[in-house]
């Protein structure tokens, strides 16, 4: 990674080992990306919990099931999405712009109230009072993060 954006520097780099050549500013989106494209070309995978435990909900990604205490909640696709990377990291505060990229690998500015209405559709479904939410909070002005334990 580097602030020099001349061909030439970036032809020294690539002879000089490096498998890549990404220049500031960049956005997180394509750092990851091309994190990822050289994890491919290595053959290694990327490290993914099967399993996550969160307070009592239990997300399990090969099942693609949700058990919150004793009983089981269908989510939809981008739900189960949204709660995976909310339960991920609790007490991480994600941007609605950074959800609605890990959902869609897009960040479109115009979309991001789409969350808002995929948070409250999650909320209906694992809260017991979702108007009183315990799992998912709102960090207001900033975003959402999954309650720390």
């Amino acid at each position: 990674m580097t602030a020099r954006v001349d061909s030439d520097e970036k032809v020294v780099g690539l002879e000089a080992g490096a498998d890549d050549y990404l220049t500031k500013p960049f956005r997180p989106r394509e750092l990851m990306a091309r994190v990822k494209a050289v994890l491919r070309r290595s053959g290694k995978k990327e490290p993914v919990g099967k399993v996550l435990h969160a307070a009592d909900i239990v997300l399990d990604r090969g099942a693609h099931a949700v058990q919150v205490g004793n009983r089981y909640v269908d989510l939809t696709p981008s739900e189960f999405d949204l709660l995976a990377a909310l339960m991920s990291m609790p007490g991480h505060v994600y941007s609605r712009l950074d959800l609605l990229d890990l959902l869609q690998g897009v960040r479109f500015e115009g979309y991001e109230r789409a969350i808002d209405l995929h948070i409250k559709n999650l909320r209906a479904k694992i809260e017991l009072i979702p108007s009183a939410p315990h799992y998912i909070e709102t960090v207001y002005g900033v975003g959402y993060r999954f309650a720390r334990p």
